[in-house]
């Protein structure tokens, strides 16, 4: 999902187990359909767990990358992160880690066993 002040774009896939080789490849066809551009993204949130050892690796690994040239800060969050869960909407995800104070540029994920 992607908001950009007032519009909301999201795209979902379905679940394989080959789509974290293709993750970037997702973001990159995802961002193109909405003419829009990574280095214009300011700030990424990703759900850090708790899910699959292989899906955040990636997740987290492509976030790192995209900081790392863009500069992009990032906030990983889990849904536990939030007291109130009737909010817990990705849409406010970002007003969610402002609120319950997620720090940036951190990583601490949840893996399941």
């Amino acid at each position: 999902m992607i908001i950009d002040y007032n519009t909301n774009y999201n795209i979902t896939y379905e679940n394989s187990k080959s789509n974290y080789e293709k993750l970037a490849l997702y973001i990159n066809k995802f961002l193109f359909s909405k003419n829009l551009d990574l280095s214009k993204v300011l700030e990424i949130y990703v759900n850090r767990g708790p899910g699959s050892f292989a899906g955040i690796r990636n997740s987290l690994s492509v976030v790192k990358a995209v900081h790392l040239v863009n500069k992009t800060d990032y906030y990983c969050f889990s849904f536990e992160d939030f007291e109130q869960k009737n909010d817990c909407k990705y849409e406010n995800i970002p007003d969610l880690c402002k609120k319950f104070k997620i720090k940036k540029n951190l990583i601490n994920p949840l893996y399941l066993s």
